[in-house]
């Protein structure tokens, strides 16, 4: 059986506790055996880190000291699976620039808002990530994001913001897959909260491919 830990804390509007439970759910449902931890010192212990499959930070904002980064990265680049979604894994540790180095991108805008847009699967690729899913529309935080250029792009969202006109027609990708190191990394830049994760079906079954993907 495979073994996964989620990291849940930091800025309470993204629901750490809920969504992390979601995905204790969901990766319960494929055989792994979940543990969850609420607070950041379980990176101290870096044999700890290297006996999971998977490890799925969920932890908007925060800091890592040098040894947690430290840690966390040498077990993901060992062949520890990472994996997550939108501030939890993407706005965490904005301090951490190894840590976005291995996720490959940060947030740094949501312009307007809480809105609704297209994301965009990008089918042309291939990827069986995206095999048999379309296109969809959300109604969240349409991420703007710095994104790694080596980073293998699943889907893009093109941006038509009142508030920021200057960057209308950018394409931002929403969901990607790379590697560092050993280890697999999977990320994608929307659900808000549980309740936008778990409606929208096309959504949550790339985050279970995703996560299951980046498993080891």
């Amino acid at each position: 059986m495979k073994k996964a830990l989620i990291i849940y804390g930091g800025w309470a509007g993204h629901q750490p506790v809920e969504t992390s439970l979601l995905l204790a759910d969901l990766l319960a449902g494929e055989n792994f055996a979940v543990e969850r931890a609420d607070n950041l010192a379980v990176l101290d212990d870096a044999g700890q880190l290297n006996a999971y499959d998977l490890i799925v930070p969920n932890w908007t904002m925060g800091q890592l000291s040098g040894q947690q980064e430290g840690h966390l990265c040498a077990a993901v680049r060992g062949g520890v699976g990472i994996g997550g979604f939108h501030g939890g894994c993407g706005d965490a540790f904005r301090g951490n620039t190894e840590y976005q180095f291995m996720i490959g991108g940060q947030f740094v805008a949501h312009p307007d808002g809480h809105k609704d847009y297209t994301i965009n699967l990008l089918a042309q690729t291939g990827d069986p990530l995206i095999a048999g899913l379309d296109d969809f529309n959300v109604r969240s935080e349409q991420y703007y994001m710095h994104v790694d250029p080596s980073n293998n792009v699943l889907a893009t969202t093109t941006f038509h913001s009142t508030s920021t006109p200057w960057v209308n027609g950018t394409v931002i990708p929403v969901a990607w897959k790379r590697r560092y190191g050993a280890g697999r990394v999977f990320y994608q830049s929307f659900g808000h909260d549980a309740k936008e994760l778990s409606e929208c079906r096309t959504a949550l079954e790339l985050t279970r491919r995703g996560l299951l993907w980046a498993a080891r």
